[in-house]
């Protein structure tokens, strides 16, 4: 009997324990991160081959066909389409912007990485499913804008859209994000290593190995998904380079000074479109159909700046264009891809980075060759030199965009020469224009993302976090006695003066009341409302620790009151100096324990 209930004991206890194992196996946070990163990788997948498909259905709607290879099926279309169909498009996209997306403006990358430092990693239904329909509606109808962009945005934005239904804390959503980012990039370049730096560089801003294994994992995800689909191939064919001499390599400089210029070009040529737009008034709906007209005016004589342009940049690699045609694709590519970027078409800058990138490189390529046939690779090699510095220093990440220019060519002989020019090009960007394309954009909306990944973080946090509520009140119509009695029972010396509403009317500190602090001639006579300071520093709720800490600062005050907003004045607090620098101290320790993880 004794052993017989020994015996059922022990069976009971063991499968309760492989139980209580696997639920603190499935409760270990890197297990479920890798678990979410699987599932994302798998979505950005399938964003990237759902983009695609999207693209190539606008495109046969519009012209016939869905092939990317653009002009080469051109030829057989009516010129009034090709004239027409990007004006038809920008109609669309600007009915869209105007009444559906939020803000009034097409998404991107840029509002991705708001998202990661500003936004505690969300993003709103309208921005993601709008992002990816005006993003499609612009490639498919003939504007010169990238695929890329958009699918890193929704692969992005489904990322969030898990984190808020799983109700994850705001770390984790950001490291989704990340997720999100990296599976959407490899899946549009078929790059996974690419992914993965794009997103630590880019988004999420640090190499952490908590950061880093999951997001590998997606990007990996992300890969095999569109592998499995599209097939394992590399965006261009091109031929084997080689290095000829190294005295090439000061050529490979002097292409990377010149690159910085052409990105430069592109992006304050874009700029003036939109201030072009501002200028004149245009109506928001209009700005891209009358661009579109533009685009399409050019597309009837140069219908490779059309789309994504990947098969005017395949024949650049290949040699295929003399150096006037480079030029002139040069200079009308730049053109319509401001007008698409500038005038409120969707799509992304990478893929007309790269155009441009292989454009220039060819040109310089076929002029270096002529000056020193025999020093030269030829001027193929320079083409891919060229596509890496352009693009590197447009997006501000030379690190993931070396990566791409490396996957997408499957070519290992040249990475030197990318490496240098992409550097040195990314450097004169930074020093004489912005930090990359995507700092513009943010830049231009009031929205700085410059500093110190503690300075991101305590940007995102709000005074309603910290706050206390230790605060001592007064009537306006209080006299002496009752506010001496109470600027001495608060710790902080500081009493604030509210009305019936609970309405902050001023503050009084002891050196508010002068003499009367100690002498009693006016104790029936003066009241708070007298004695008050009626215009104190002020924060709101939703004033963010980095203003406050300025605040502090520019006030000299330890601690001022927080008010629901600046109209009503309703006093819901106070800030406290020591607790803004407190929980600055503990995003630095918190940042530097991510670190060494």
């Amino acid at each position: 009997m004794c052993a017989q209930a020994g015996g059922s004991a022990v069976a009971t206890v063991a499968p309760n324990s492989k139980i209580e194992r696997f639920r603190r196996l499935i409760r270990n946070d890197q297990i479920r991160l890798g678990v979410l990163a699987i599932f994302i990788g798998a979505l950005g997948g399938g964003t990237g081959i759902a983009f695609r498909e999207a693209i190539g259905l606008v495109q046969t709607l519009f012209f016939g066909f869905s092939s990317d290879r653009f002009h080469s099926n051109a030829a057989g279309v009516s010129p009034w389409i090709i004239l027409l169909a990007p004006a038809v498009g920008g109609i669309l996209v600007g009915l869209i912007v105007y009444y559906l997306m939020p803000d009034r403006r097409p998404q991107g990358v840029a509002d991705v990485m708001e998202a990661s430092a500003f936004r505690r990693s969300k993003m709103s239904k309208r921005s993601g499913f709008g992002g990816f329909v005006v993003s499609a509606i612009t490639i498919g109808s003939g504007g010169s804008a990238g695929r890329e962009g958009p699918v890193v945005h929704f692969a992005a934005f489904l990322s969030t859209l898990i984190s808020q239904i799983l109700k994850l804390d705001p770390e984790t959503r950001r490291l989704l994000l990340g997720c999100g980012v990296a599976s959407g990039v490899a899946a549009s370049f078929n790059a996974p290593i690419a992914g993965v730096f794009f997103s630590l560089e880019v988004v999420i801003g640090s190499y952490a190995l908590r950061s880093f294994a999951p997001v590998v994992i997606a990007s990996v995800g992300g890969t095999l998904v569109s592998r499995s689909y599209f097939g394992d191939f590399p965006a261009f064919t091109i031929p084997v380079h080689e290095i000829a001499s190294f005295w090439e390599f000061p050529a490979f400089a002097i292409l990377g000074c010149i690159s910085a210029g052409v990105a430069v070009a592109l992006c304050v040529s874009i700029d003036i479109v939109r201030h072009t737009h501002n200028r004149l008034n245009i109506h928001p709906i209009l700005r891209p159909a009358l661009a579109g007209l533009a685009v399409g005016g050019i597309g009837l004589f140069l219908p490779q700046v059309m789309g994504v342009g990947y098969e005017a940049t395949d024949e650049a690699l290949n040699e295929m264009l003399p150096l006037t045609m480079l030029i002139t694709l040069l200079v009308f590519k730049t053109a319509a891809t401001a007008m698409t970027l500038g005038s409120g078409f969707g799509g992304g800058i990478f893929s007309p980075s790269l155009f441009l990138g292989a454009m220039l490189g060819g040109a310089f390529g076929f002029v270096a060759t002529g000056i020193f046939p025999y020093l030269s690779s030829g001027h193929g090699a320079y083409t891919l030199v060229g596509m890496g510095a352009v693009a590197g220093a447009t997006l501000g990440a030379p690190i993931s965009t070396i990566f791409i220019v490396y996957e997408l060519t499957r070519d290992s002989a040249l990475t030197i020469a990318v490496m240098i020019a992409t550097v040195i090009a990314t450097q004169i960007f930074t020093a004489t224009y912005k930090r990359s394309f995507f700092h513009w954009q943010l830049e231009a909306r009031g929205i700085n993302l410059m500093g110190s990944r503690e300075s991101r973080i305590i940007r995102q946090t709000n005074v309603r976090e910290v706050m206390e509520q230790d605060y001592v009140t007064v009537q306006p119509s209080s006299l002496l006695p009752e506010i001496r009695q109470k600027l001495t029972a608060t710790r902080y010396s500081e009493v604030f003066v509210v009305d019936e509403e609970g309405c902050l009317v001023g503050t009084i500190i002891l050196g508010d009341l002068g003499a009367d602090a100690f002498e009693h001639l006016h104790d029936s006579d003066l009241r708070a409302i007298d004695v008050c300071r009626r215009t104190p520093p002020l924060a709101t709720v939703d004033t963010d620790l980095e203003d406050a800490m300025n605040l502090l600062e520019e006030c000299n005050e330890e601690h001022i009151a927080v008010v629901n907003n600046l109209d009503d004045k309703r006093l819901m607090g106070v800030l406290h100096e020591h607790d803004v620098m407190a929980r600055y101290h503990q995003c630095i320790l918190d940042t530097r324990r991510e670190e060494a993880i």
